[in-house]
């Protein structure tokens, strides 16, 4: 699209031009001053190129979505490793299948949804 050529330093210096009405305040969580954000030219490139585009509001729009995407998969990871450790601990507790038990029940399964197709 024509006129969305963004210079790496663009970014920052309309990002140090916006006045900031809202300073970090301690007992006012949702409100955080974060100016020293630096991002690499590619990356600043994507978030004016995101804003251009009309994806998003500003900048900050793009960091907090991307930062969220982040948190959503840190917490999936945590919840996935916290299941595997949970089936550890059952199989420690209850014993272990051997790979033909496995098999055994599989088999078993698939017929036994083969039989109620029918």
């Amino acid at each position: 699209m024509p006129g969305n050529d963004v210079e790496p330093g663009a970014v920052r210096d309309i990002i140090a031009a916006v006045p900031r009405p809202f300073p970090a305040v301690p007992w006012l969580p949702m409100v955080c001053a974060m100016d020293d954000v630096t991002l690499p030219p590619e990356l600043e490139r994507f978030a004016a190129e995101a804003v251009a585009a009309g994806r998003y509001r500003d900048v900050s729009d793009v960091v907090r979505a991307g930062l969220s995407l982040l948190q959503r998969a840190e917490v999936e990871v945590a919840e996935f490793a916290a299941s595997l450790e949970e089936a550890r601990a059952e199989g420690e507790r209850d014993g272990f299948l051997t790979a033909e038990q496995v098999e055994q029940r599989v088999r078993a399964a698939i017929e036994d949804a083969a039989a109620g197709r029918r």
